[in-house]
C-alpha cells in the first residue's frame, strides 16, 4: 500500500520528466476530442470519428513509404489527407447513391481500414515495420509521447479549442436546425466543411496517444456521458471536455502504476466508467433516477386514487367522516398489497387520513385532496363525451390516466371550455373546490 502511495504521489508530482509529456498529451487530447465529440454526437454523427480514424490507417502506412522513416509530422499528415479522403468518400456515396449514411459510414470504415492493414503488413514484411512502430498506430502508444510530439499535440488542440469557442453559435445552430440555418443565409456547408476538417484533425493527433481502434470511443463516449448531465449545449460541451480530460488523466496514471498496461486502452476504459456512471446516476436521465421517478409516480397515482376512493364512499350520504376498512377501498381500484399499504402509511404521515383500528377516514385536508381529484376525472369524462363524442361508458378509464396529470392550469381551461359545469356524463356532481374546502 505504501509503494502505491508513493508511486501516486510521484505521478502527480510530475516529476519524471516522461509522465509530464503523457499526461500533458492525455489530457489535450481527451479536452479536444471530448469538445468535438459534442457536436458529432448531437448530429448524429457518432460512427463519423469510428470511420475516419479507421480512414487515416492508410495515409500513415503510404507516409512512411513516402518519407522512408518515422516522421511523425509526415506520418499525421498523411493520416490527415487520408481521413479527409474517408469523409469525402462518405459525402460522395450518400449524396450519389441512395445509400444511408450509416451504411456509408460502415463501407467507409472496413474498406479504408483494410487497406490500411495491407499497407502495413507489406511494410513490417518488407522489414521497416517493427522499428518504425507503426503497428502502435492500431492501439496506440502514449508512453512514447515526447515533448515535440505534445508541443505538436498541444498546438493543434489550443487551435481546435479556440476555433470552437469563436464559432460556438454558428455551431450549435447547423447542429440543431440545419434548414433555418440555410434560410437565415448561415453558410452550413462551410461551416460543415470546418466542423468535419476540426474532427478530422482532432482523431489525426490522437492516434499515436489512443490508436485507430480506439480514437472512436474517446471522441463519442465522453459527448454520451455529458449529454446525460444537461440540456444545454456549452454545459454538454463544457463536460465533455473535461469527462474526456478526466479520463487522459487516470488513463495516464493507471499506466504509470502498471507501466505494462498502455494508456490508451486505459483512457477509453476510463471514459467508458464515467459513461457507466452517468447513464446510471444522472439526475434527469440516469437509469436510478428515472426508477425513483416512476416509483413516485407510481406512488403519486395509488394516494390519490385512495383519497378518490375515500371521498367517493363518502359522496353517497354526504357524511366524509365514515370510516371505511382497506376491502372497501379495495374494490375502487387494483392496488397491490404493498403499494396500498404503503399509500395508507404516506396519507396518514402527512394528515389526509386518520387509522383507527384497520380503518380509515379522511382528515380535512384529505376531503379536499380527493374531491380535487374527483373533479379533474369528472371534468375530462365530460371533455371526452362532448367534444370528441366518446360514449359515457368508455371514458372512465382514460380520466383515470388522465386526472393525475392534470395542472391547475389545464384545469381552469377546461373548466372555462365547459362553462364551468355542474355535472359530469353520468350526471354525478362535480366538486367545487373552494379555499375552504368543497361546496
Amino acid at each position: 500500500m505504501g509503494e502505491f502511495w508513493d508511486l501516486t504521489i510521484r505521478f502527480f508530482s510530475l516529476a519524471d520528466g516522461n509522465v509530464r509529456w503523457v499526461v500533458a498529451g492525455a489530457i489535450l487530447l481527451g479536452a479536444s476530442a471530448g469538445a468535438l465529440g459534442a457536436f458529432a454526437y448531437l448530429q448524429r454523427r457518432s460512427l463519423l470519428g469510428d470511420a475516419l480514424s479507421h480512414a487515416a490507417l492508410p495515409g500513415v502506412g503510404v507516409a512512411f513509404l513516402v518519407v522512408g522513416y518515422k516522421s511523425l509530422p509526415a506520418l499525421l499528415i498523411g493520416a490527415a489527407a487520408s481521413g479527409w479522403l474517408g469523409a469525402l468518400a462518405v459525402n460522395a456515396i450518400t449524396k450519389y447513391s441512395k445509400i444511408k449514411q450509416d451504411a456509408a459510414l460502415g463501407i467507409v470504415l472496413t474498406v479504408f481500414f483494410g487497406l490500411g492493414v495491407v499497407i502495413l503488413t507489406h511494410i513490417q514484411k518488407s522489414g521497416a515495420g517493427t522499428q518504425a512502430g507503426l503497428d502502435k498506430f492500431l492501439f496506440g502508444q502514449a508512453a512514447a509521447l515526447g515533448s515535440g510530439d505534445v508541443a505538436l499535440l498541444g498546438s493543434v488542440a489550443v487551435i481546435l479549442l479556440t476555433i470552437l469557442v469563436v464559432g460556438f453559435r454558428s455551431f450549435k445552430l447547423i447542429s440543431f436546425d440545419s434548414g433555418f440555418a440555410t434560410s437565415a443565409g448561415v453558410p452550413t456547408g462551410l461551416l460543415q466543411f470546418l466542423l468535419t476538417t476540426m474532427i478530422v484533425a482532432a482523431v489525426t493527433i490522437g492516434l499515436q496517444a489512443v490508436g485507430v481502434v480506439l480514437m472512436a470511443a474517446l471522441l463519442i463516449t465522453p459527448a454520451a456521458a455529458a449529454r446525460q448531465w444537461t440540456d444545454r449545449l456549452s454545459l454538454m460541451v463544457l463536460l465533455s471536455a473535461l469527462f474526456g480530460a478526466l479520463a487522459g488523466l487516470l488513463g495516464a496514471w493507471v499506466s504509470f502504476l502498471a507501466p505494462r498496461l498502455p494508456t490508451g486502452p486505459w483512457v477509453v476504459v476510463i471514459v467508458s466508467f464515467i459513461f457507466l456512471v452517468s447513464i446510471l446516476f444522472a439526475p434527469k436521465r440516469g437509469i436510478i433516477s428515472r426508477l425513483r421517478q416512476h416509483r413516485h409516480g407510481r406512488g403519486k397515482i395509488v394516494r390519490e386514487h385512495i383519497l378518490k376512493a375515500l371521498y367517493k364512499l363518502g359522496e353517497q350520504d354526504e357524511n366524509w367522516s365514515g370510516r371505511y376498512g382497506i376491502s372497501q377501498i379495495e374494490q375502487a381500484w387494483s392496488f397491490s398489497h404493498r403499494e396500498l399499504n404503503a399509500a395508507l402509511r404516506y396519507l396518514d404521515r402527512r394528515d389526509f387520513i386518520q387509522r383507527d383500528n384497520g380503518s380509515f377516514m379522511l382528515t380535512e385536508d384529505g376531503v379536499v385532496e380527493g374531491a380535487r381529484v374527483l373533479r379533474r376525472h369528472r371534468l375530462w369524462e365530460l371533455y371526452l363525451t362532448t367534444y370528441l363524442d366518446l360514449p359515457g361508458d368508455h371514458v372512465h378509464r382514460d380520466a383515470d390516466e388522465f386526472e393525475h396529470v392534470m395542472t391547475p392550469e389545464m384545469e381552469a381551461q377546461l373548466e372555462e371550455l365547459l362553462d364551468r359545469p355542474e355535472y359530469d356524463p353520468h350526471h354525478q356532481a362535480i366538486p367545487n373546490i373552494g379555499r375552504e374546502g368543497t361546496q
